[in-house]
């Protein structure tokens, strides 16, 4: 049995109120790992110091394509892969400081900034690490910001050095024009695909194949030699994805990702120096950079995967194949919300198509399992029994899960926890905190909320009026939470007005960080998300709706892959735009008696908008939403929403603006319609 007692997470500082500056009481980091640490590099270089001979970063092999049609037209590309090759720390440093030289071969000096721009894979870390120990600045871009996001961030940090992929080759040399200080582009090549090099659209402009950056690192100058960082040196300038307006560069400290590292390690206590991570999500997110290093700073093993091949049902697996969780069998994954929605839906779905007997007694063996767990016990017969297979889903290893990104709900939460039989750590952070400022104690037992200030911080709320949120709310205290402390970054790169304006040291001498986002204090020193500034729309009578809190209910929805919520105040209600799930849309399309259809068709037919419609207003009413928080009409959106359509982020969450611009003409028709 798990013990919690009457713990307290976080208390106020000396002489604070109860609403903060709060600070951790609880954590299990080891700090013997940081002592005298100061810069990212210095960590690595203990890590490949202590665990040489540890097969640390694992790639699987990926020997060819299958492109499979699919009834509706679209074709999908499949991989052939094999099996994860390893390599050992030392093998892994040795080829960091290869990169690295190779990369002053090339003429790259220290404190001149190098652009990233490619998908999670060894080869981005490996870049990323050879850049801390030179002391380059690592510039991060996410793919999917347009060719005018791209040109602006490649623009104003003066980028000469480009490290990408062949695949997105093309794309940027279809604008290589628009920025005329890059001289140099390393690519990445396709595993599979035995490509002749390109040629370069300009004179002047060297196109080099990753591979032979340790061939230029072997017989670079002796002379030349890399910068030593120093802990408040740029480590990396991020650009975040970017849901609305021109995207923004965050300045992020050595000692910062360092500090979020230190923070994050309460969340692998119950693991091992030799257990594994796996790698999917993101690299140009802080999220998954400081997760990766957190891991290997303990010794772990990282193996790389993508969301295309992440589980036997990802759209780049070939039927009857295994996906990269199979093969692994990883003991700690990162998730966001997106990702543990779909899996429960997928366990849900799967167990309705074996009856309503099954359906009913998987939600018996789910509703006991919680009741015992909320107590401190578990459940072993019914793990082995019943949930050990929907744990091989991911390996059947999985210890821990770490979600972050955008807010969980509280059923998908308790049901994650209990069908994968695992410690689910939320957390709280933002690209301006280093992904670092709050983190769940594996002691935690509660589910929807994001724990206590992550160690070496402290937060506070303060009241948002417009909001109708007050630090003397009660029963508990809620308004704009505020962050200070070790992970909070520099601030802006090149936009000291905007970074005036969101950072401020206050009377208390604390330089806080305005988060935009809104919580709950509750009396254990936990925060629980509630809402956010921006997400909040006025309707016609007055009335304030949180579009990310109608949003997070509505997910849970069987039938909703991903929704964007709209409202305005010349409007008195709201609207829902709907990517749906495929398989629950063909089941209700069928029950409806309309089997012939496209997808296409399907999303368009009226009445199966209208049985939609009826399903998410007695959902909205069973996630106890007031009535004018229930969108009253529905689109139901045909689009993919993935990164590379635009409409998503590339950690998946939606791109609020740029649907509602898409969706417009739909929008404005199901208005005019209701005059």
């Amino acid at each position: 049995m798990e013990q919690n007692g009457d713990l307290v997470y976080s208390r106020p500082l000396k002489g604070a109120p109860e609403w903060g500056p709060l600070k951790r009481t609880h954590h299990r980091i080891d700090l013997e790992t940081f002592d005298g640490i100061k810069t990212v590099d210095q960590l690595m270089r203990r890590v490949f110091s202590e665990f040489p001979d540890t097969k640390g970063i694992g790639t699987r092999q990926q020997l060819g394509e299958d492109n499979q049609a699919q009834a509706d037209g679209r074709v999908f590309k499949k991989l052939v892969l094999g099996e994860y090759e390893w390599i050992t720390y030392r093998k892994y440093e040795a080829k960091v400081e290869l990169v690295g030289r190779g990369l002053l071969s090339l003429g790259l000096r220290p404190k001149q900034n190098v652009c990233v721009l490619a998908e999670t894979r060894m080869e981005w870390m490996l870049t990323a690490q050879a850049c801390f120990r030179n002391n380059f600045p690592l510039v991060t871009l996410y793919s999917n910001l347009g060719d005018d996001g791209l040109i602006h961030g490649l623009n104003e940090t003066e980028i000469t050095h480009l490290v990408t992929t062949s695949e997105l080759l093309p794309k940027i040399l279809s604008f290589i024009e628009s920025v005329p200080r890059i001289n140099t582009i390393i690519y990445m090549e396709c595993p599979y695909k035995k490509t002749p090099k390109p040629a370069a659209p300009r004179e002047g402009l060297r196109l080099i194949p990753f591979s032979q950056l340790e061939d230029l690192g072997k017989s670079a100058d002796p002379a030349l030699v890399g910068g030593e960082a120093q802990s408040e040196d740029a480590a990396i300038i991020m650009y975040t994805s970017g849901s609305t307006g021109v995207p923004k560069a965050v300045i992020i400290t050595n000692n910062n990702i360092l500090a979020t590292a230190k923070g994050f390690q309460t969340a692998l206590c119950q693991l091992r120096a030799d257990d594994t991570y796996i790698a999917y999500l993101p690299l140009a997110h802080i999220f998954e950079i400081t997760v990766e290093l957190t891991c290997i700073a303990k010794g772990m093993r990282i193996g790389y995967s993508s969301p295309l091949t992440l589980t036997d049902k990802s759209t780049a697996i070939r039927e009857g194949d295994l996906g990269d969780a199979r093969v692994l069998k990883p003991h700690i994954i990162s998730c966001v919300p997106l990702v543990l929605d779909r899996i429960r839906k997928s366990v849900i779905e799967g167990a309705a198509q074996k009856g309503i007997v099954f359906k009913t007694f998987i939600e018996f063996a789910i509703s006991y399992k919680l009741w015992w767990t909320s107590w401190g016990f578990n459940t072993p017969i019914l793990n082995r029994l019943i949930f050990k297979k929907v744990k091989s889903i991911v390996g059947g290893n999985l210890q821990v899960i770490t979600a972050g990104s955008a807010p969980l709900s509280a059923d998908t939460h308790s049901f994650i926890k209990a069908c994968l039989d695992v410690s689910l750590l939320q957390g709280y952070g933002l690209t301006e905190t280093t992904a670092g400022a709050t983190l769940m104690e594996v002691s935690d037992r509660s589910v929807g909320r994001v724990g206590p200030p992550l160690y070496g911080d402290v937060v506070k709320l303060i009241d948002w009026t417009e909001g109708n949120y007050s630090v003397k709310d009660k029963p508990f205290p809620r308004g704009e939470i505020l962050v200070g402390g070790a992970t909070v970054t520099k601030g802006y790169y090149k936009n000291e007005k905007l970074t005036a304006e969101t950072f401020v040291t206050g009377e208390d001498g604390i330089r806080w960080l305005y988060t935009g986002d809104v919580a709950e204090l509750h009396p254990d020193g936990t925060l629980k998300i509630i809402d956010r500034k921006k997400d909040l729309v006025k309707l016609q009578f007055g009335e304030y709706i949180s579009l990310g809190k109608v949003e997070s209910e509505l997910k849970t929805c069987p039938l909703v892959e991903n929704i964007c919520v709209y409202g305005n105040s010349f409007q008195t209600f709201l609207i829902a735009l709907i990517s749906p799930n495929e398989s629950a849309l063909d089941q209700l399309a069928a029950s409806l008696g309309k089997r012939k259809c496209t997808f296409t068709e399907i999303c368009r037919d009226q009445d199966i908008v209208r049985a939609v419609t009826e399903l998410i207003t007695n959902h909205g009413k069973k996630c106890k939403l007031q009535k004018m928080e229930i969108p009253t009409k529905v689109k139901l959106c045909s689009e993919q929403w993935l990164p590379d359509t635009g409409l998503v982020t590339a950690a998946l969450k939606i791109r609020r603006n740029i649907i509602q611009d898409f969706y417009r003409s739909d929008i404005d028709r199901m208005y005019a319609e209701s005059e």
